[in-house]
């Protein structure tokens, strides 16, 4: 060997040597730039219902005309006294002097009046302030002081609703997730990389690459919500630290698998990490980029909730990746071997035959795969029915696991004044026709109330008590009769952007369910070369949803003791278990498509797919499962049935689908599964030695 070719060999390993140690730098770096940004995410984070609704719905301009009334957005709160048997003198007196009070201290619209129930059990008061306006902080900080002076005596109850109270309350379960949601991620995450790693330092790293991620991710959303506009709430910053932790954890599982296989090929670390890389590097990116594109079709949503997701969830599936993909590979190989500790593999070493799992189910679909695709789909068939059984549409009251304060005093009003209106309605029409829309109004025979409110700026505003109770078919059909009638004007409140909620979430499933559609089977027919094999993959998903949704409707009323379904709850679980489906499809069908164009028998290739990649699938399955999971334990019944429909949903997906349904259609179909491809045309004698380049390997 030259001296010159001998100095290249020694420089060499010096250049391996450094690359890990600039990726690192080069990630502490990002993180001290991203660090102040990454803080600020909580406090551009908004829960409000309006904040939910899309900027075209009534209920949303009603809100924003009142932002601009003297005073801003009114505080609406109901104080509601009650005693079993009947309400006493005192408790009159004590009610009438607490009100004094609260009116003393803050700057009410109006005087509250007592409303007496006809049973003479309960007194509400009306409270209503314009001084928090829309600052949330003051918001919660009126209704806490208000809270602090109504207060119950001697057996006789207090308790303060209305829409004020009950936004208050519903951001103390938003501003309780960000803690425990993380701490319960973080520890279920550890719990399964430990079982399937048996190692007592490996599953550190990946865990603690995703916690970088997710850093990341909080000031990359930050900074898009500050050059976009793009809407922040609870929901959608939960789900993105989910989505960074359990798509982040996937990617580490499946890279670390073969980063283990190339290391007892391969003797020095940085090579085996470089070749491991170009194998499943491009699988990977391609999965990622099927659900960033899946998530990404959520900004045709209507609703700013829905909307606001996809980009937010597609910022944590893309650093998520970004992470796994340089930082992971960095600490990996600077940790060496060792990291695998006590089953390290080693140089030449053959691994340990065992009898798969995969193995075993795989030969069962292989045996008969008409008969194990057409079970496997009545099954499916049959758990989508439980759809059926859902509850209606989840009412504001509902929509908390635990009852808080709020609550009580809604079911307490329900109770003492049934069939009547307790909450306000809010009608702003022109100033010039204010007299006219207020007589109207009074008219009108669903309305037992209305009164003047505010004015300014060109509008007028009328607060409006329907007869029929809160959210009732009667008080629905009241709003939109008053729509109809009120040319000119705004109708809005509590219950009419429920109704809004309802009506544009439907517009958002017609609208986004087939661009999401038409857009993964673009995406899927470009990577795998085919029309037949993403048709298989998209109906599988599908099949999967409505399992998913049809098994939450057996268990939501029943079991769980929720009385309505969220109406986001159909199209985000769709998006999700489609994009996060399909992505582990591509994963089992990458494999396929390699394993036949090395010259293997459909029915080989289906089987010996599923035999290699089954169990890597399996474990990241069961990690992005139990991390949606982490939402059943949190405070809002919309947060809970959606972690339950995409955490069965994917088990259904990892455990039937893929193994079972996925691999005896592929077997079924034979080489069509690749229609109309080359490799659907070409006899299994010329596929050896002939091969084509792999889309996504």
């Amino acid at each position: 060997m030259g001296p010159e070719k001998a100095g290249k060999t020694r420089r060499g390993p010096g250049r391996r040597a450094a690359v890990p140690w600039l990726l690192l730098g080069l990630w502490v770096a990002v993180l001290a730039a991203v660090g102040p940004f990454a803080a600020k995410l909580a406090d551009v984070q908004h829960d409000r219902a309006v904040d939910y609704l899309p900027a075209s719905a009534d209920s949303t301009q009603v809100a924003k005309i009142e932002d601009r009334l003297p005073g801003g957005e009114a505080t609406e709160l109901v104080l509601v006294y009650h005693r079993d048997g009947g309400l006493r003198a005192a408790d009159r007196t004590t009610a009438a002097r607490q009100v004094a009070a609260i009116t003393r201290a803050n700057p009410l619209t109006g005087t509250p009046e007592a409303v007496p129930s006809r049973d003479g059990s309960t007194v509400m008061y009306a409270v209503s302030s314009t001084a928090p306006g829309t600052d949330e902080e003051k918001r919660d900080a009126f209704v806490n002081d208000v809270r602090d002076v109504a207060r119950g005596t001697d057996g006789m109850s207090v308790d303060v609703g209305g829409p004020g109270a009950l936004a208050t309350d519903a951001a103390g379960v938003y501003d309780s997730l960000g803690g425990p949601l993380l701490y319960t991620t973080v520890g279920v995450v550890a719990v399964l990389l430990i079982v399937i790693y048996r190692s007592p330092l490996l599953w550190l790293v990946p865990l603690a690459v995703a916690g970088v991620a997710d850093y990341l991710s909080m000031g990359v959303a930050y900074g898009l919500h500050q050059a976009f506009g793009t809407s922040v709430s609870g929901q959608s910053s939960g789900v993105m630290t989910i989505l960074v932790f359990g798509a982040g954890t996937d990617y580490a599982l499946l890279i670390i698998s073969r980063y283990r296989e190339e290391l007892r090929r391969v003797e020095r670390p940085y090579d085996a990490m470089k070749v491991a890389l170009r194998g499943c590097g491009p699988a990977v990116l391609a999965s990622s980029g099927t659900v960033a594109a899946g998530l990404l079709c959520l900004l045709a949503a209507d609703l700013n909730s829905s909307r606001g997701m996809g980009p937010t969830g597609t910022v944590g599936v893309l650093c998520a990746l970004v992470a796994m993909l340089t930082l992971l590979p960095a600490v990996l190989v600077l940790l060496g071997r060792r990291v695998f500790w006590p089953l390290v593999p080693a140089f030449g070493a053959e691994p340990r035959q065992r009898r798969s799992l995969f193995a075993a189910m795989g030969s069962s679909a292989g045996r008969r795969p008409l008969v194990v695709l057409a079970g496997g789909a009545v099954l499916l068939g049959a758990l989508a029915l439980g759809a059926l059984n859902l509850p209606g549409p989840l009412k504001q009251q509902d929509s908390f696991v635990d009852r808080p304060e709020s609550v009580a005093a809604m079911e307490t009003l329900a109770r003492a004044y049934p069939g009547q209106g307790t909450q306000p309605i809010t009608v702003i029409t022109p100033t010039g026709r204010a007299d006219a829309a207020l007589a109207e109004v009074r008219g009108h025979a669903g309305v037992t109330s209305a009164e003047r409110g505010r004015s300014g700026g060109g509008w007028t505003e009328i607060s409006v008590i329907a007869r029929g109770a809160p959210q009732s078919a009667a008080e629905t059909a009241t709003i939109k009769a008053l729509r109809a009638d009120l040319d000119g004007s705004y109708v809005g409140g509590p219950s009419a952007q429920h109704i809004d909620l309802q009506d544009t979430n439907s517009r958002d499933r017609l609208v986004v369910v087939p661009i999401v559609l038409v857009s993964v089977l673009l995406i899927l027919g470009l990577l795998l070369r085919s029309l037949v094999a993403p048709l298989l993959l998209v109906a599988a998903v599908i099949a999967v949803w409505g399992a998913a949704l049809g098994i939450g409707g057996l268990v939501f009323g029943p079991l769980f003791g929720f009385e309505g379904t969220d109406p986001g709850l159909g199209l985000l679980s769709f998006v999700f278990l489609v994009a996060l489906g399909v992505d582990y499809g591509i994963f089992i069908m990458h494999r396929m498509r390699e394993e036949s164009l090395s010259g293997a028998e459909p029915a080989a290739a289906a089987l010996t797919a599923l035999r290699s990649t089954g169990g890597v699938i399996a474990s990241a399955g069961l990690v992005l499962a139990a991390t949606f999971a982490v939402l059943t334990n949190m405070g809002l019944v919309q947060l809970v049935e959606l972690g339950f429909v995409i955490s069965v949903g994917v088990l259904l997906d990892t455990f039937l689908v893929r193994t079972y349904l996925v691999t005896s259609a592929s077997v079924a179909l034979g080489r069509k599964v690749w229609w109309p491809g080359g490799l659907s045309r070409r006899p299994d004698t010329e596929a050896a030695g002939q091969q084509e380049p792999v889309a996504v390997g």
